[in-house]
């Protein structure tokens, strides 16, 4: 579950659980991570994972040490970062802002402006030191042993943690490749080694080979989910997928940008559907807006939604809505959709009302400005 730290309606992995998940609320992702410590977040590609995967990733935190640019930060940074390393020892959590900048080395580094900042990050990045809680969403840390279980701090074998990041590669796109893996094994892997790690990752099942209409070459599935995909296409829908509430065709879903459904090319590949994220393009090369969000109406991505919370009115503002097909906004069914999915949002954002007037067409702007319509409770 990727972290964001911007917050234009709400941060991303909140928006990415409210669109799953009856009745979620932040609180609830605050008590399972740095509270019950089910999860925890670390990374570049800053994301929450599973407590229990935590040997695996260690072995992927050690190799951070003398890795690319961390090599120049332990010559560069040395003393900071021992000095971070005692503070850790001798407190139960350390926070970047403790540390007066008027009284540190300053630098010029994205991971921060002052010489503790950084060696706490890379403590971080090297396993030595976990997020124990978040302040404004600035991670507050605290040495590893303060915030794992004990039988977690291990590694496991270089092996296991290579098949266990290979088997994740394929998970997180649902149907796709292991590789390339460079990257996220941090050493150089070639393509004979990702081809010899398929096949034996094949013939003791971790994975399945299949073949995409429309798609060049052979993909792969975890062989886990074989079963359900084989219900999928005898036009089943697993149990364990059930709607609780509504279903997608009875209320829509507004995507976060950074959703996996969709984000990075995936819409485009699955849906036919053109999607950027257009929040760091300048004014003059956006073409819907900063935090356009895709609607996933049924099966498909039938539009986009750009929205923002006006928090000092209380109010969900619609900034315009496009559909990929016109004809969708004739449709009852579709208005009573977005109508629902807009009255959840507003009810999670904690929003008394929905400024809609900036929707051209009248259908749409009635179906979201009408609260009360659109309270299946």
């Amino acid at each position: 579950l990727q972290l964001d730290p911007l917050v234009i309606l709400a941060r991303s992995h909140d928006l990415m659980l409210h669109s799953r998940v009856v009745g979620y609320q932040p609180r609830l992702f605050d008590e399972l991570a740095y509270g019950n410590r089910e999860f925890f977040d670390w990374g570049g590609w800053l994301a929450v994972r599973p407590m229990a995967e935590l040997p695996h990733w260690r072995v992927i935190m050690r190799r951070n040490r003398g890795h690319e640019g961390w090599a120049a930060t332990e010559r560069e940074h040395g003393g900071a970062i021992e000095e971070m390393r005692g503070a850790l020892r001798d407190r139960e959590t350390v926070s970047g802002r403790a540390f007066e900048a008027t009284e540190r080395a300053a630098i010029t580094n994205y991971r921060g402006s002052k010489d503790s900042s950084l060696a706490l990050y890379y403590l971080w990045r090297v396993g030595e030191a976990m997020t124990h809680h978040r302040e404004r969403f600035e991670r507050v840390y605290a040495a590893t042993e303060r915030v794992a279980p004990e039988a977690l701090i291990r590694e496991s074998s270089d092996d296991e943690a290579e098949r266990f990041m290979a088997r994740k590669a394929v998970a997180f796109a649902g149907i796709g490749r292991i590789g390339p893996l460079s990257r996220a094994l941090l050493r150089t892997v070639t393509r004979e080694e990702e081809r010899a790690l398929e096949r034996s990752m094949l013939e003791c099942g971790d994975l399945v080979s299949v073949e995409v209409e429309g798609w060049k070459g052979t993909h792969f599935v975890l062989g886990s989910d074989v079963g359900q995909l084989e219900e999928i296409a005898s036009n089943d829908i697993p149990a364990a997928w059930a709607a609780i509430e509504t279903t997608n065709e009875q209320e829509v879903n507004f995507l976060s940008p950074l959703d996996p459904v969709s984000a990075r090319g995936r819409a485009k590949q699955l849906f036919e559907f053109d999607y950027v994220w257009e929040i760091y393009k300048p004014a003059h090369q956006m073409v819907f807006g900063r935090y356009t969000m895709p609607i996933l109406w049924g099966d498909q991505l039938v539009g986009r939604l750009d929205a923002k919370l006006d928090r000092k009115a209380n109010t969900l503002v619609v900034n315009g809505i496009w559909l990929e097909d016109a004809a969708t906004a004739k449709s009852p069914a579709f208005r009573d959709a977005l109508a629902a999915g807009m009255w959840r949002m507003s009810s999670f954002l904690g929003a008394t009302s929905v400024d809609a007037t900036a929707v051209v067409d009248r259908r749409l702007r009635a179906a979201m400005g009408n609260r009360r319509a659109a309270w299946r409770g």
